[in-house]
C-alpha cells in the first residue's frame, strides 16, 4: 500500500528487470503512482562501445515491452544530463521521491551525488535501495577495519556474511504507471538481439543451463576452463545489465550443493570483490593498485611503431598463435569471450608484446557486451600483476601449452580460425611446425614466446628493484 500521496520515480540504471528489484519495490511502497525512467546520459553513451550501445537499446526495448504488458505506458526514456533530466521529470510528475539501486563505480557515485543535490533543492529525496551486487561494496572489512586486499579472506568473510534472499516479486499489473511528457522514442533493437536482451530471455537461458544434463552446472567445475565445451553459464551479460540479480542466481544455486554450484558462487564472490576494490580505490580505473608498477617499461603503440603493428595484430586475431587468435576473433564476432581465454590473451598482450594493460582493457571495454569497469580493469590488473590480489608477474601464460591443455582437439580454435580447419591435431597448436608450414592465409608467429618471456622478466626486475 502506498505511504505517500505523491508519485514516485523509479530511475533505471543497471536493473533492467521487474523481479527481485528492491528499488522498484521501494518506489511502489512510497508513491501513489510510479514513473519508470531511463536517462540517456551523453557521458555514458560516449564511453560505451558499439556492442554495449546495441545491447542497451535492446534492453530498453525489452523493459519497455514488459512494462506495457503490465498495463502501463512503458518506459520513459529521456535524453540529457542526469542532474537536469531526473530533476525536471520528477518535478513535472510532482514526485516526492526518486528510487535507485546504489551505484558504487566512480562515475556513478559522482553522478548520483550531483542528482541528489539537484533534487534536494526542490524538496525531492533520492533514495538508494539495494545494489547490483550480492554483498554491496564497502560492507565487508578485515579485522583491522580496512578493505580486503586478497580474495581468499574476502571470500571467507563474504560466505560468513551471507546474502539476502531474493526480494518478493511485484504485481506490475496492479501499479498505476506514469510516463514522462518529453520521453523519446526507443530505438528499435538489433534484430540479432531482439530475443536475447531482457529479463525474460536471461531467466530462460539461466534456467535452461541449470537444468542441462551435460555441460551445465553439474559439469561447471570440471569444464568451465575448456572453451571448446559450452559449459559456462554466460551470466556475465545478464548480471552486467541487471536482467538477473546475483541474489537470484545464488538462491537457485544454494540447494544444489555441488562442486559446480560452489565454483559458480565463487565467481559471484569475485565479482563482488572487484567491485569492493574499485569502491575503495577508484583510481584503479587508470592507475595500478601497486604503484611500483608505474616503473614497468612498456612498448607504447605509437603510430608507425612495431608496438602499434603488434597491437593491431592482437586486436585482429592474426598473431600466429591459434588460441590467441581464436579468442580475439570470438570477441569481434560475439562481443564476448570465454573467461580462460580472456586471461590468456591478456597475458600475451602484456608479457609477450610488452604493451601496457590499459590498451587491452580499453579494447575490451569497446567490444564486450558485458563490459563492466570494475571487473574489466581489475581483471586486467590481475593478469598484469599490478592489482589487488594479483597473479605474480612471473606467471606468464604459455599460449602453446594453454592451447594444448584447454583446447586439445582444437574444437574452439577451428570454430573461430577457419584457416586452421584442416591442420592435423598434432600441429594445430604450433602450425608453423606442420609439413609445409602455416596454411595459406594464416600468419606465422609475430614473436617468439620463449624470448619474449625472458624480456618480460628482465623488465620486471626494474619493478622489483
Amino acid at each position: 500500500m502506498a505511504s505517500s500521496a505523491r508519485p514516485a520515480l523509479w530511475w533505471v540504471r543497471r536493473d533492467f528487470r521487474l523481479a527481485d528489484n528492491p528499488a522498484l519495490q521501494a518506489a511502489i511502497d512510497e508513491g501513489e503512482a510510479v514513473l519508470p525512467l531511463f536517462v540517456l546520459d551523453p557521458v555514458l553513451l560516449a564511453s560505451a562501445g558499439r556492442a554495449r550501445r546495441a545491447w542497451l537499446f535492446a534492453a530498453l526495448h525489452a523493459l519497455d515491452t514488459d512494462l506495457q504488458e503490465a498495463g502501463g505506458p512503458g518506459l520513459s526514456v529521456v535524453h540529457g544530463r542526469p542532474a537536469d533530466t531526473v530533476t525536471r521529470v520528477s518535478r513535472a510528475c510532482e514526485a516526492g521521491t526518486v528510487h535507485i539501486s546504489a551505484d558504487f563505480a566512480p562515475y556513478g557515485r559522482g553522478r548520483d551525488e550531483r542528482v541528489q543535490r539537484a533534487l534536494a533543492e526542490h524538496g525531492i529525496e533520492l533514495r538508494r535501495t539495494g545494489s547490483p551486487y550480492a554483498v554491496a561494496p564497502g560492507t565487508l572489512m578485515n579485522r583491522g577495519s580496512t578493505p580486503f586486499q586478497v580474495f581468499s579472506p574476502f571470500h571467507r568473510a563474504w560466505t560468513e556474511h551471507g546474502v539476502h534472499k531474493p526480494a518478493p516479486g511485484v504485481r506490475a499489473d496492479a501499479i498505476d504507471w506514469l510516463k514522462a511528457d518529453d520521453r523519446a522514442d526507443i530505438e528499435g533493437p538489433d534484430p540479432d538481439l531482439a530475443d536475447r536482451a531482457g529479463e525474460q530471455p536471461a531467466r530462460q537461458s539461466w534456467q535452461a543451463w541449470l537444468n542441462r544434463d551435460s555441460e551445465g552446472v553439474a559439469d561447471y567445475a570440471r569444464l568451465h576452463d575448456f572453451p571448446g565445451a559450452d559449459a559456462t553459464s554466460h551470466l556475465s551479460i545478464a548480471l552486467r545489465w541487471g536482467h538477473l540479480h546475483p541474489r537470484t542466481v545464488l538462491a537457485d544455486l544454494a540447494p544444489l550443493r555441488s562442486k559446480g554450484s560452489l565454483a559458480l558462487a565463487r565467481q559471484i564472490a569475485w565479482r563482488d570483490f572487484y567491485a569492493d576494490t574499485l569502491f575503495h580505490r577508484p583510481d584503479a580505473v587508470t592507475q595500478p593498485v601497486k604503484p611500483e608498477f608505474k616503473r614497468m617499461p612498456t612498448d607504447e603503440p605509437e603510430p608507425g611503431t612495431t608496438a602499434a603493428e603488434r597491437l593491431a595484430a592482437w586486436q585482429e586475431g592474426r598473431t600466429g598463435y591459434p588460441l590467441i587468435d581464436a579468442g580475439m576473433r570470438q570477441l569481434q564476432v560475439e562481443n564476448w569471450m570465454h573467461n580462460r581465454i580472456r586471461m590468456v590473451v591478456a597475458s600475451f598482450l602484456i608479457k609477450d608484446l610488452h604493451i601496457s594493460w590499459e590498451h587491452g582493457a580499453a579494447f575490451f571495454m569497446t567490444h564486450l557486451r558485458d563490459g563492466d569497469v570494475a571487473q574489466n580493469q581489475l581483471n586486467w590488473q590481475w593478469v598484469a600483476g599490478c592489482g589487488t590480489d594479483p597473479a605474480p608477474y612471473f606467471r606468464i601464460f604459455n599460449p602453446i601449452k594453454q592451447s594444448e591443455k584447454f583446447d586439445p582437439r582444437g574444437t574452439y580454435i577451428r570454430r573461430y580460425v577457419p584457416e586452421l580447419a584442416d591442420v592435423a591435431d598434432e600441429h594445430l597448436h604450433e602450425p608453423w611446425l606442420a609439413p609445409g608450414g602455416v596454411p595459406r592465409g594464416y600468419p606465422p608467429p609475430i614473436v617468439d614466446h620463449a624470448a619474449e618471456r625472458k624480456k618480460a622478466l628482465d623488465r620486471y626486475a626494474v619493478v622489483k628493484g
